[in-house]
């Protein structure tokens, strides 16, 4: 059987780029998901609810910390 000629090699190719629009869309995601929660979260306690606007207002920002907390990047470790 002939062989088809080709350029391409498995595992040979760079891939960094692929790799780091990966993880930009995984950060616009995860970010983006936690900021639209804190925006309905907010709308709904301050109209939907006897809580008011600081009582929103601080439910908000525990949702945010709690969520930064939880999101943020983790240390890789020196191994």
């Amino acid at each position: 059987m002939a062989e088809h000629g080709s350029d391409y090699h498995r595992g040979d190719m760079d891939i960094r780029e692929q790799v780091s629009t990966y993880h930009l869309i995984m950060g616009f995601t995860k970010w983006g998901s936690l900021a639209i929660a804190a925006v309905v979260l907010f709308l709904t306690m301050w109209t939907s609810t006897n809580s008011g606007f600081l009582g929103a207002a601080a439910a908000t920002v525990l949702v945010i910390v709690v969520g930064i907390l939880l999101l943020r990047e983790k240390r890789k470790s020196g191994h």
